[in-house]
């Protein structure tokens, strides 16, 4: 009897608890948007044709959630992204009219991580919240993985 009651409070608490746990991994973590970047700036290295076709198609672990990497060269143009591939990621700027992307071009910097933050919409959403997005420089490239607060 005993056993029994401990398997029902078991599942009460995973069943209580799950909500929440799905609540919080619905986005992605700034613990994981720096993890994605380190394994696309090895990617880059390793080849960065096949890297940068990965992205794009979010292949081989680079799109989870709402986290996902990007790359531009080094003029602006969009070498990789789910949506905005071949636009100039320079000119960008967010609802406050920060220029966030000529931000990300001026810290991103080889072998450093460097952060970015600015306001953009969650996806699905319209009302710009905090993002934060982690930037380096690959060779000719400057790619970043964002999360948001």
């Amino acid at each position: 009897m005993h056993a029994s009651t401990l398997i029902r409070s078991a599942i009460l608490v995973s069943l209580l608890a799950s909500p929440c746990a799905f609540a919080a991994s619905e986005f992605g973590s700034a613990k994981e948007a720096r993890a994605m970047l380190k394994k696309a700036v090895a990617e880059v290295k390793k080849d960065k044709a096949a890297a940068l076709d990965k992205f794009n198609k979010g292949e081989a672990g680079f799109k989870d959630r709402d986290l996902y990497p990007f790359c531009a060269d080094l003029d602006g143009n969009t070498t990789a992204h789910p949506t905005h591939k071949g636009k100039d990621l320079k000119v960008l700027t967010d609802k406050k009219g920060k220029a966030f992307g000529q931000e990300i071009f001026k810290v991103a910097k080889e072998g450093k991580i460097s952060e970015v933050s600015y306001m953009w919409p969650k996806p699905g959403q319209a009302e710009p919240v905090k993002k934060v997005t982690y930037v380096t420089r690959v060779g000719d490239q400057v790619c970043g993985v964002g999360y948001y607060k």
